[in-house]
């Protein structure tokens, strides 16, 4: 369970010792233990803990499906049990409830989270690719005449041959050329970058 000191901490959770409160601990409902741990009780926390800490895990778990970040959620789920236990309302509904909606709300936001950051992860790498293939085609339209671009362009694959013809000697965009060939987006940068590479290096020009 959580001990005051690796809540304020944000430590991970650890058991602070046996679960014993007055009474059985098996006996007192959760909205008894939740009063109790919002005076600091952690006993109490420590019941609480191992009542709910298996149906946390496993909310967190089904929509995370990551069984280390479904852990990393749980811990963040009872220091904030713990934190905010004062603020429970047995009046708009029951303990149970309570946590497993702060357990809900916790794992979808870890969800947002990670899909924002691979988002951004992936913006990223597409223009730092778009940027690699358009200062490659044009290091070697500057460096080139008309016999020797087409002489160069035989010597690529028929996809990337089409595919840099439609894009820089066309002029039409990534996407436009992928809808025109009926090969997906990332495919078409793909082949575009190895054909300009091997363009590049078929005339001579410099990287």
């Amino acid at each position: 369970m959580i001990s005051p000191q690796s809540a304020q901490t944000g430590a991970a959770l650890r058991v602070v010792g046996p679960s014993f409160v007055e009474g059985s601990a098996e006996e007192m409902t959760p909205e008894s233990l939740l009063q109790r741990v919002s005076g600091g009780d952690q006993p109490a926390f420590a019941a609480l803990y191992e009542r709910f800490s298996p149906r946390v895990f496993g909310l967190a778990n089904r929509i995370l499906r990551d069984p280390s970040q479904a852990e990393e959620v749980a811990q963040e789920i009872f220091l904030e049990i713990w934190q905010r236990a004062s603020r429970f309302d047995r009046t708009r509904g029951t303990a149970t409830s309570w946590i497993m909606t702060i357990t809900h709300g916790r794992s979808v936001d870890r969800v947002r989270h990670s899909q924002a950051s691979r988002a951004r992860d992936l913006k990223s790498t597409v223009e730092n690719f778009d940027r690699e293939v358009d200062t490659v085609a044009e290091s070697v339209v500057q460096h080139s005449d008309a016999s020797e671009v087409r002489g160069c362009l035989e010597t690529l694959t028929p996809l990337q041959r089409e595919s840099i013809t439609l894009a820089y000697f066309g002029g039409h965009t990534q996407r436009e050329v992928g809808e025109m060939l009926g090969t997906a987006l990332p495919t078409i940068k793909t082949r575009m970058r190895d054909g300009l590479i091997r363009l590049r290096d078929c005339m001579g020009v410099p990287a």
